[in-house]
């Protein structure tokens, strides 16, 4: 994710201080990682320097001074061309959980097992995402965001149906190309 396009998209809705970019963001992204604000403010730092956005003023509004950003026009085309484009599938498809597979079958150690706690939690917490999509009032990019992450789940979930009906070829196939 990019939080330099990400933090050039919310400034498009207007001039923000770090601190609210941090907000929206966090509400824009609810299924994401916060954003800490030291990335908020180095990001934004990086963009005035590159011309993406620029310091409308300062204000302190009882409490400490804070800068007030806006987008330039050089930031909104960066951010309109970003949007568009076509991200690429990832070249290399592994995660841990297909990392932990393999080191179960290389160690001799139980990879059934393994796919089965860790379909129950997927199973648990595509539960929580339906629960939490579903809420009366829920907001569309809470939904959205249960939506994808749910989607990502249930692909994960048919890989393990695949792989747990596969174990013991896998498995073989492993001890014989050890052996050579």
């Amino acid at each position: 994710m990019s939080t330099r396009h990400i933090l050039l998209g919310l400034l498009a809705k207007g001039p923000s201080h770090g601190y609210d970019l941090k907000r929206r963001h966090d509400e824009h992204f609810p299924q994401a990682r916060p954003l800490a604000y030291g990335q908020v403010y180095t990001t934004l730092q990086r963009l005035v320097r590159d011309g993406l956005a620029e310091v409308a003023g300062t204000d302190a509004d009882g409490g400490p001074e804070r800068t007030l950003y806006r987008l330039t026009e050089d930031g909104a085309r960066e951010a309109t061309d970003w949007a568009g484009q076509v991200t690429p599938p990832a070249p290399y498809v592994t995660n841990e959980i297909f990392a932990k597979v393999v080191v179960a079958i290389l160690t001799d150690g139980d990879p059934a097992s393994h796919l089965l706690a860790q379909r129950a939690a997927h199973m648990e917490r595509m539960r929580e995402l339906t629960t939490l999509k579903t809420a009366p009032g829920t907001e569309l990019a809470t939904v959205l965001a249960a939506d994808y992450a749910l989607n990502h789940l249930d692909a994960d979930l048919r890989w393990m149906t695949t792989t747990q009906a596969r174990l013991t070829t896998l498995t073989a196939v492993t001890v014989e190309a050890d052996r050579a």
